[in-house]
């Protein structure tokens, strides 16, 4: 009934459990036996007096670099980045460092090099294990810190260049070969290798230092620092001051601070361009200035020390107030100036209302239709200006105007309907303030309101009538576009200086308007957008609505200048890329994103932390 063999027959005084007694036994002496043998290389207080070689777990030699490429999840350069799959596997020691844009140098065996930037990192388990239980989370909970040595740590990587040895010179080429498996990654700190990789010029205009979330890039030269700068020369295209530069940024951003601090490069004695009669001519900066603020440029920064005015020598950026500048104040109405704040030169100016011949909208502030604009245009302002010559003032406009004998007149010719006669008189009425006031007329200034080298600044801060403030603006920036682009120009000075028509607040005049003097001021700066390169004419736009500034002047754009941005439709407007584009809202004071595709990649920067001319008022 049993199935345990011959133990179902077991007998206990059977010579069989003698047998197995015997053999138990010596199984026993053998054990003592090997106890004893142990027991001979064992010293009285129980230490091992026979030495184990231990084997070494880290690699003999120094690391190099802060990791390697990975081939796990695949290896491959795409000319679609979204089929490009580059990884690194980063050391232990190396990964507190890395941060998601810092950029790597991976060699090829041949010399080249692939210049890259980190877009993502990542934990990825070295064991298969699950960490999310309770245990895991309690022993956590109750230790200091991470075993790293229990995770993979990878970083996502974007090629950028291929960066190669050309006599001598090191030059970039777009991405057009796979690195070898197990590369060692090292971290990008020569200057030349970065300027190359990312396309930035060696010289030209100064806007920051180079940074990757908000921490500068440090190099092993002296000083650590990376210059960004914009091309001003022609030896490799046109300079990008006259290709135009917008500047967006929310208050406190510190968008005047760096406004100002590039302005002033500008204005450098060294600063010059080749004009077409052969002469080297100065910047001559037109500035409109709604805060006013850029006045403030004549005065040296009280907290600018030696110590740092020493770095930006050694820099080779401008720095100090620029002794030729001029405060050009409108005279509007009984509105006074106050310029307690700067120590600039001060001239007044006035509009004369012989510019609304030519600009025939600065007198339409209301909004004219079609049909009301060309009844101004073409029936009575040639009307008035034969009766009363260029010398004609707009108060006698408007006395011209209420003329009923005049208004029956063209009414009955049929010239100007009676209805659009009274459109036109109700809206160009309320200029009284703004036109041929108690100063001297801008156009008899261009000499000095133009000067190479020099800045003018136009404050309109005093004025409290926002009509008023467009008139003038849109006056004055006319007469100097039209000038510029004109093939024969009334004021040589204007057409033959190199200008830079700078305007803050530049929403509030280039925005999208249906009307028809809106259209005009939109057509005129798009139009010195488009020319501007080859007439030596650069706007440079400030604002803090990007969105609101009209898409035909904003396309032609070459230099956007972000900072801080909060409104997520001026950041779309911006046209950033996206990687930067998520930055903005977070960006501190003075850091900026600067998108300038003839100049170099898309790059993070930092601002000088002091303004290189006054700023701010006690």
């Amino acid at each position: 009934m049993t199935d345990l063999g011959d133990f179902g027959d077991f007998d206990a005084d059977s010579d069989g459990d003698s047998d197995a007694t015997d053999a138990v036994a010596a199984d026993v002496g053998d054990t003592a036996s090997a106890a004893s043998s142990a027991s001979d290389s064992t010293g009285t207080n129980g230490e091992s007096n026979t030495a184990f070689e231990s084997t070494p777990v880290e690699p003999r030699g120094e690391d190099v670099g802060i990791g390697t490429l990975c081939v796990s999840q695949g290896l491959r350069i795409a000319e679609d980045e979204d089929d490009t799959s580059l990884r690194a596997y980063v050391t232990q020691d190396n990964r507190s460092s890395i941060r998601i844009g810092s950029y790597l140098l991976a060699p090829y065996p041949d010399g080249e090099t692939l210049f890259c930037r980190i877009t993502g990192l990542e934990y990825a388990q070295q064991y298969h294990a699950d960490d999310a239980t309770e245990i895991h989370a309690r022993r956590a909970m109750r230790t200091d810190e991470v075993d790293e040595a229990d995770y993979k740590f990878v970083a996502t990587l974007e090629p950028v260049a291929v960066l190669y040895d050309d006599d001598g010179e090191l030059k970039r080429r777009m991405t057009d070969r796979v690195p070898k498996p197990q590369t060692v990654i090292r971290t990008a700190d020569d200057i030349e290798a970065i300027k190359t990789g990312l396309k930035m010029p060696e010289d030209g205009v100064f806007l920051g230092h180079l940074s990757v979330g908000g921490e500068k890039v440090r190099t092993a030269a002296s000083p650590p620092t990376i210059d960004y700068r914009l091309k001003d020369d022609y030896a490799s295209g046109d300079p990008l001051v006259f290709r135009h530069t917008l500047i967006a940024g929310g208050t406190g951003s510190g968008k005047t601070h760096g406004a100002k601090n590039i302005l002033r490069q500008y204005l450098a004695d060294e600063r010059t361009y080749p004009m077409a009669d052969g002469r080297e001519v100065g910047t001559a900066v037109v500035q409109f200035d709604p805060q006013d603020e850029y006045a403030q440029m004549h005065d040296d920064n009280p907290d600018l020390d030696s110590e740092f005015a020493r770095r930006l020598e050694r820099e080779g950026i401008a720095y100090g107030g620029h002794e030729d500048t001029t405060a050009f104040i409108p005279k509007v109405g009984s509105a006074t100036y106050s310029a307690g704040h700067h120590r600039a030169k001060q001239v007044e100016f006035t509009i004369p209302f012989s510019m609304v011949y030519e600009n025939p909208w600065l007198v339409a502030g209301s909004g004219l239709n079609d049909n009301q604009y060309g009844a101004l245009v073409s029936v009575l302002l040639p009307r008035f200006r034969k009766q009363y010559g260029n010398s004609g003032t707009y108060e006698e406009f408007t006395t011209f105007l209420d003329d009923p004998a005049l208004r029956e007149e063209l009414d009955e010719s049929g010239r100007v309907h009676e209805a659009t006669f009274d459109a036109v008189r109700r809206r160009v009425l309320g200029f009284g303030h703004v036109f041929d006031q108690d100063a001297r007329p801008i156009t008899e200034l261009v000499h000095d309101f133009v000067r190479p080298g020099g800045l003018t600044v136009v404050p309109t801060y005093h004025i409290n009538d926002t009509r008023a403030t467009e008139a003038i603006v849109l006056a004055v920036s006319s007469l100097l576009i039209d000038q510029k682009l004109s093939n024969d120009p009334i004021y040589d000075r204007i057409k033959e200086t190199p200008l830079v028509l700078g305007m803050d607040e530049a929403h509030n005049f280039l925005t999208d308007a249906d009307s028809v003097q809106a259209g005009k001021v939109i057509r005129k700066f798009t139009e010195a957008a488009k020319q501007g390169r080859k007439e030596r004419l650069g706007l440079f736009l400030i604002t803090q609505d990007p969105q609101d500034i009209h898409d035909a002047v904003f396309k032609q754009i070459n230099t956007t200048i972000v900072l801080n941005l909060g409104d997520e439709d001026a950041i779309k407007s911006v046209n950033i890329p996206s990687n930067l584009e998520s930055k903005v809202p977070y960006m501190e004071k003075g850091q900026m994103v600067v998108y300038s595709p003839d100049n170099s990649e898309p790059v993070e920067l930092i601002g000088l932390p002091k303004c290189l001319t006054r700023h701010g008022r006690d």
